[in-house]
């Protein structure tokens, strides 16, 4: 059995377990990260949101040829669709970012330890490693950033293959004839478009009344309509209740959630996306005493630091957003703080991002948070019907809208469904942050012809008075 000491070591390689490495290798720790994955990266860059990314890039390049390019005077005959090609590009896009982290990790002398790892006791932890033996890590300070997992429904078997997690659904060989989703939030939607665009008759299944839980609603609900155009088939206010492989595929009883008779639907696959849960298994933490809430995640403090002494959490595996980017600042804080600096996270500007096309993104307050609450707010809003360079590239779905104080006029929240939401949000996450008001986002001096203009409009619209509309 190897033994090593070390300030700090890391269980878990994801986005939050390399980024927290490697901020505590800059800050002059000498740091271990275990990572079990026979690559860097967890499920984010292997089996998450790159993947996923990447086929949803080369789908809409797909139709783009298919059905677009010829409005533009590009005539492009015979389009066929290849898509062990585009698999292939899809591993490939994986491979080279998961490398680009062993590189960092070399880069800023992290060690990597490939392996499962164990908190044997305070400052220990055993490693059972991938190319055999163990290794025995003792450390200072220990960081959980194990994760999180698909979620289940009781009765229905995942075998990758006719019932998937996300996992197999970024892997099929062949189009699916037919698709249900089970679950419509943001790996539903982005999955199910994946595989829509590419010929795929898909329906989504949803529990609840409405698509992307968590959204503004008005923005969720254009994002339905335009999904629907686009050929997703929504059937909300529906529990699934059972499902059975058939000979030809899979069979799903679900019936409505306010009570009714239920109903059968058949598909070649289904796609099970009801969200996701920590993953804390085989980490060792009951036997060392770390408290965990009825949901599963470690409980932890502002600092960190779960119910045990030197051992801390980040990421999926603790409350807040189960977000990539998240994790990252998670781990940033935590070791700043351990290394005697002042980390901080502000959870109430978490942005968050739906990458289907148009994209949907917010952050901050909903409107249906602000009306609960009885905050006095009033909203703007702008099409990109009316915005130039939606109009040049013929994207002009959608719209932005702005929330904001009625007395200060200071930005509670925005929400946009259009293209390029995600970076378009990126500027009122930036005002927001240092607490401007719509106000200080109509008087800025935006380009045109640009989509952010209608950001700017939209924060003209909190006062009526929006120019091109």
């Amino acid at each position: 059995m190897a033994e090593s000491k070390y300030d700090l070591v890391v269980i878990g390689g994801g986005p939050g377990g390399y980024v927290a490495a490697i901020r505590a290798a800059q800050l002059g720790m000498k740091v271990a990260c275990v990572e079990k994955r026979g690559a860097l990266g967890g499920t984010c860059l292997n089996v998450g949101c790159i993947p996923s990314k990447a086929l949803l890039h080369s789908t809409e390049r797909y139709v783009e040829a298919l059905r677009h390019l010829a409005g533009h005077g590009i005539q492009i005959s015979d389009v066929k669709l290849d898509l062990d090609k585009m698999m292939e590009r899809k591993e490939k896009v994986v491979r080279d970012l998961t490398k680009g982290v062993e590189f960092l990790f070399r880069k800023n002398k992290v060690d990597h330890v490939q392996g499962t790892g164990r908190i044997a006791g305070p400052g220990r932890v055993n490693v059972d490693l991938s190319a055999g033996d163990t290794a025995n890590l003792t450390t200072d300070s220990i960081i959980v950033a194990t994760g999180s997992e698909p979620m289940l429904i009781p009765g229905l078997e995942v075998d990758e293959e006719r019932i998937l997690t996300s996992t197999g659904a970024l892997s099929l060989r062949q189009v699916p004839g037919r698709m249900i989703v089970i679950g419509a939030g943001v790996i539903g939607l982005e999955l199910g478009s994946v595989w829509s665009r590419l010929g795929s008759e898909v329906t989504v299944l949803e529990f609840l009344d409405d698509i992307l839980p968590g959204m503004d609603r008005e923005i969720a609900r254009q994002a339905q309509r335009i999904l629907s155009k686009q050929g997703l088939q929504f059937r909300l206010s529906s529990k699934v209740t059972g499902a059975k492989l058939t000979k030809a595929g899979v069979r799903v009883v679900y019936e409505p959630t306010q009570g009714g008779e239920a109903e059968e639907l058949e598909a070649d696959v289904v796609l099970v996306a009801i969200g996701r849960r920590p993953y804390t298994e085989g980490v060792g933490l009951d036997e060392l005493g770390v408290e965990t809430d009825d949901r599963g995640f470690i409980r932890v403090d502002e600092r960190f630091q779960t119910t045990v002494p030197g051992v801390y959490a980040i990421g999926d595996c603790i409350p807040g957003p189960m977000l990539a980017h998240k994790a990252e600042e998670d781990g940033i804080a935590c070791v700043e703080m351990l290394a005697g600096q002042s980390g901080q996270v502000n959870y109430e500007l978490v942005p968050a991002v739906v990458y289907t096309w148009p994209e949907v993104a917010g952050v901050g307050k909903t409107e249906e948070q602000l009306v609960e609450a009885g905050i006095e707010y009033r909203v703007g809003k702008f099409p990109f019907q009316a915005n130039s360079r939606a109009r040049v590239t013929g994207d002009t779905e959608g719209l932005v809208k702005i929330l904001a104080a009625a007395g200060s006029d200071r930005v509670l929240g925005a929400h946009i469904v259009g293209p390029m939401a995600g970076d378009l949000l990126m500027e009122a996450v930036v005002a927001m942050e240092f607490g401007a008001s719509a106000e200080d986002l109509a008087r800025t001096i935006h380009h045109h012809p640009g989509t952010g203009e209608a950001v700017k409009e939209a924060a003209l619209a909190v006062d009526e008075r929006p120019i091109h509309i």
